[in-house]
């Protein structure tokens, strides 16, 4: 988790708090602390390479803040020490569904997909079909828990037909590389990180969202959105105006990672997301 010692950036700023109204000071635009993990992408890296990096640059152009990054990988804890103590003022990427935070409208949708190889004869589309049952499915480990396509397929029987991969950081597209091994038949991986790696890789794969979209509770597609402290209601406010004014620019930069788009749901009420 974070350090325990202040950051040089935080001493400075203690620092130059203690000589305001000196006749040498300047005003400095606001600064928009904005909590990325530092090796996630296509979504963030500390090299800024991610499009939650590049969002965050249109944000600030657009609001005429400044953006810091407060990089921190998004674990268990993280909206405790970070979000509600005040470390950072914004997290780019959420589902709308995510209650300890305040939430954006949506900014895109996407779903978990199939990923294989172009010139494999079976191309799998739903989870209910029972050739399943002939292959092995790479599935996305995430720490201790699998994602929610694997544990349905879980549920209908399919575990020993699973292959469980660590997804994590520089890890991320191993699922990919072993369909392109053949290490597997084929996998099951979050959309937007197996449309930046097909944009990117040699070997030739077909991604298709899996059919249904759900399993009972258990949902397969998300809306995403934005996500900043429940005290902030000013902030996404401002949040859902930049994401209305921009879609059109957003949706194009959604594009050059190869992030899989489904259509958005109906105007999210002024309850969960603000006007």
């Amino acid at each position: 988790m974070c350090s325990r010692f202040p950051s040089i950036a935080l001493i400075a700023f203690v620092a130059l708090s203690m000589f305001q109204g000196a006749p040498c000071a300047k005003a400095q635009k606001p600064k928009l602390r904005v909590c990325a993990d530092p090796d996630n992408l296509p979504f963030s890296d500390n090299h800024e390479r991610g499009f939650e990096n590049r969002l965050a640059e249109m944000i600030g152009s657009y609001l005429h803040d400044d953006i810091q990054f407060v990089w921190q990988r998004m674990g268990r804890g993280f909206i405790r020490e970070f979000m509600d103590k005040g470390k950072c003022d914004l997290v780019i990427g959420i589902p709308t569904t995510f209650r300890p935070l305040l939430t954006t409208r949506p900014y895109y949708r996407s779903s978990f997909v199939f990923v294989s190889r172009k010139s494999a004869t079976y191309q799998p589309v739903s989870l209910d079909d029972p050739r399943l049952k002939n292959f092995r499915i790479g599935v996305e480990a995430l720490e201790e828990e699998y994602t929610p396509p694997a544990q349905a397929l879980s549920r209908r029987g399919l575990q020993t037909q699973l292959v469980g991969i660590y997804a994590v950081g520089s890890h991320a597209f191993d699922v990919a590389r072993a369909v392109s091994h053949r290490d597997v038949d084929f996998a099951i991986m979050w959309g937007p990180a197996a449309g930046f790696m097909a944009k990117r890789s040699p070997q030739t794969f077909t991604i298709t969202p899996i059919q249904p979209e759900s399993d009972g509770p258990l949902p397969f597609t998300f809306a995403i959105a934005m996500g900043v402290s429940k005290k902030n209601d000013e902030l996404r406010l401002k949040l859902n105006q930049f994401i209305d004014a921009n879609r059109v620019d957003i949706g194009r930069l959604l594009n050059v990672y190869g992030v899989p788009q489904l259509p958005l749901p109906p105007q999210t009420t002024a309850d969960q997301a603000g006007k």
